[in-house]
């Protein structure tokens, strides 16, 4: 090795030492002829003194930044009034008695220390210079030590890690696939797993019993800051486990991750079945930092007079409220923009009430009872300054989920009441309808076990049938879904027959699966964590990609490699493909 220290590891401690530091020159000062280089490296920056009298002094004054060095000198402490007590190294300088440029840089499109502050599609497209910014290594430790941290601890607690192919057949698991044609049989076509499902099942019935993987899916959808067209899933099942065995366990690997990052966690998690969370806080994963709530009141106006909730309630639809805290003080502005997001959620309008002063202000007040009011007053406990924002829709979730949105949005304005808050959102439905095709199809995975006191309900009522199916969620994100899964055929195929799958078409698409359960797979559960939205977290990032080294935009486009591309015809005409123009 050409260094013996990392920049930042040369502290007090190796004061009259020699070190040999290599680096990148992060700034340059000349100071009455005595150059003042800082070196940076992946650690940190270290200050290296040049004097005119040595015979490199010419080469050290043509240094400019990111020009990459190899500087040997002795570590001596800086003279008082020039230490910097926010740096590891203030204390010290290296005086250098050697200096090599072992590589010039041309100018760059931006600083990096600065880089954070530049248009991402010119950050992406010179990715290897944002990643010298110290926050963006930062990021990438981060995810190594949680990485690290899993693989520990779920070797600790009897995990096998076992790769799953990447190259493997379509199957419908919720998002497009993305297809790889075969040069050997044309006309063919491989897909990249959306998730290692089909196979971490295969696992269990083939005696494993405890598997996990760093896995890498992939899904072609539409992007957001949390979605990238891959991404990496700390992945695992078990054998013989409940879904408190998997929560047992999980609840441990999330201790040991968040250590890596100094928080200490206190478990186990809350649970919540997902028809309180919709309930309690219109969304299936809530935010639970804010305790905040939406408020069902389709009680209060059973009796109303008001035509647009009395027409509601007659079509056993659902009325629900939420207090804005000091939303007295909303523009129309502010309360049009509430309104447009939840007529963007799905609601047909939405009533707003001021509190002022013991009375109610707002468009729709004058339909309602003072006794109406002060009802709803009381169950959402507004104050005097807030105001009440009530929702109604024939479809009850419709509008828990519009009030949520509103809930989100509001909660934004509030001081959290804690740091981190996970929940275990519990017994999702197993089905859901899809009218346009006029089937059902899985709410979550095709794999999910129903609850097995629902299961007599599978055929004549599918959409009232909970599921094993369980996520994580943190702070108003989902970091990982999971489910106990079926692991009788004939279970398993009644659920896809409903999904609209032939026996025999079932298995074609899923045989590998259908023919393990059949031969004696044991009960088996599982879940997949997200480690790119959980290290984000950790990182105080609001994007993935800003904890992924070489993302791609929310186009899907790499600016780096300049991929998607188009291909030589020759590699097409081996492939038997032809591009059709629209």
């Amino acid at each position: 090795m050409k260094r013996t220290n990392y920049c930042g590891d040369i502290t007090a401690a190796l004061l009259g030492t020699k070190q040999t530091l290599c680096g990148w020159v992060n700034s340059y000062r000349n100071h009455g002829g005595v150059l003042f280089i800082d070196v940076r490296d992946r650690s940190g920056i270290c200050q290296v003194v040049v004097e005119p009298s040595r015979p490199f002094f010419d080469i050290a004054y043509g240094l400019r930044n990111e020009y990459v060095i190899e500087v040997t000198g002795t570590v001596q402490r800086r003279i008082e009034g020039a230490v910097n007590p926010n740096m590891k190294t203030g204390e010290i300088e290296v005086v250098a008695e050697d200096l090599k440029v072992l590589n010039t840089s041309i100018p760059l499109p931006f600083d990096v220390d600065k880089s954070r502050g530049v248009a991402e599609e010119i950050r992406l497209k010179y990715r290897y210079l944002d990643l010298r910014n110290p926050k963006m290594f930062a990021n990438l430790y981060l995810r190594h030590r949680i990485a690290q941290a899993a693989r520990r601890y779920l070797d600790a607690n009897g995990f096998i890690e076992v790769e799953t192919p990447v190259l493997t057949r379509s199957t419908p698991e919720g998002a497009r696939d993305y297809l790889v044609p075969s040069r050997v049989h044309h006309g063919e076509f491989y897909a990249l797993p959306q998730s290692p499902q089909m196979f971490k099942q295969t696992l269990m019935a083939s005696g494993i019993d405890r598997y996990f993987q760093l896995a890498r899916c992939f899904r072609d959808e539409d992007l957001r800051a949390d979605r990238q067209p891959e991404h990496t899933q700390i992945d695992m099942e078990m054998s013989f486990v409940t879904i408190d065995d998997i929560h047992e366990i999980v609840e441990g690997l999330m201790k040991e991750i968040f250590k890596t990052a100094g928080k200490d966690l206190q478990t186990p998690f809350i649970k919540l079945p997902f028809d309180e969370a919709m309930d309690r806080f219109g969304s299936d994963k809530p935010d639970l930092r804010y305790s905040l709530e939406i408020k069902n009141v389709s009680s209060i106006f059973a009796n109303t007079g008001f035509k647009v909730f009395k027409d509601v309630l007659a079509a056993n639809g659902s009325i629900y409220a939420l207090r804005g805290e000091k939303g007295a003080a909303y523009s129309r502005g502010h309360l049009d923009k509430l309104t447009e997001l939840a007529k963007k959620n799905g609601a047909k309008g939405l009533v707003w009430l001021k509190v002022k002063g013991g009375a109610f202000e707002g468009p729709s007040a004058k339909f309602f009872t003072p006794e109406e009011m002060k009802a709803v007053l009381n169950v959402v406990q507004a104050q005097d300054g807030d105001v009440i924002l009530i929702g109604s829709d024939v479809n009850k979730r419709t509008c828990q989920s519009f009030m949520g949105a509103l809930r989100k949005e509001l909660v934004k304005e509030l001081p959290a009441q804690k740091e981190w808050a996970f929940a275990w959102i519990t017994n999702f439905p197993l089905l859901e309808y899809i009218p346009e095709e006029d089937r059902w199809d899985a709410a979550h995975n095709p794999f999910t076990a129903a609850v097995e006191e629902d299961l007599p309900n599978l055929e004549k009522d599918p959409g009232s049938v909970r599921s094993y199916q369980f996520d994580l969620v943190l702070n108003g994100n989902e970091l990982a879904s999971g489910s106990v899964r079926n692991c009788r055929r004939e279970v398993q195929e009644r659920i896809l027959a409903l999904m609209k799958h032939s026996k025999e078409d079932a298995a074609i698409r899923f045989g590998m699966l259908l023919n393990a359960l059949e031969a004696g797979a044991p009960p088996h559960g599982g879940i997949g964590l997200g480690l790119d939205r959980i290290t984000a977290l950790l990182a105080g990032e609001e994007s993935i990609r800003e904890v992924i080294a070489f993302p791609k935009t929310a186009q899907a486009v790499c600016p780096l490699t300049e991929s998607p591309n188009k291909v030589d015809e020759n590699q097409l005409k081996e492939l038997g493909i032809a591009i059709v123009k629209e």
